[in-house]
């Protein structure tokens, strides 16, 4: 079987437009992305709310993440990482504009 290999840093990210999502990984359980954003929030109202758990690390940049419950933020810097809960609605607030911020995003079924 071949190896699949990569680079999680090898993607430019750009201002406006869709954040750049890869799948780098898929099963039945467990999904794995590469999230790319810069200068990205999520829209005004919109929250996310899956039914998975996720776990995300920061790998470069920076973030905020804001969650519905108590109003919670997050100031997420390199090297951070949280767990979302199942049905934890939660939204991206901001990311750095000048600089690319790469997440790696795991979803599985709790």
């Amino acid at each position: 079987m071949p190896l699949q290999t990569g680079n999680l840093f090898s993607v430019d990210g750009q201002r406006g437009g869709d954040e750049r999502i890869d799948l780098l990984v898929t099963s039945p359980r467990v999904n794995v992305e590469r999230i790319v954003s810069m200068g990205h929030a999520s829209p005004d109202g919109f929250w996310y709310d899956d039914a998975r758990a996720e776990w995300v690390v920061l790998l470069s940049g920076a973030a905020v993440l804001e969650f519905e419950e108590d109003a919670t933020r997050l100031d997420m810097r390199a090297g951070d990482y949280v767990l979302i809960e199942p049905h934890c609605r939660h939204r991206v607030a901001w990311t750095h504009d000048e600089v690319q911020t790469v997440w790696l995003a795991v979803y599985y079924e709790r």
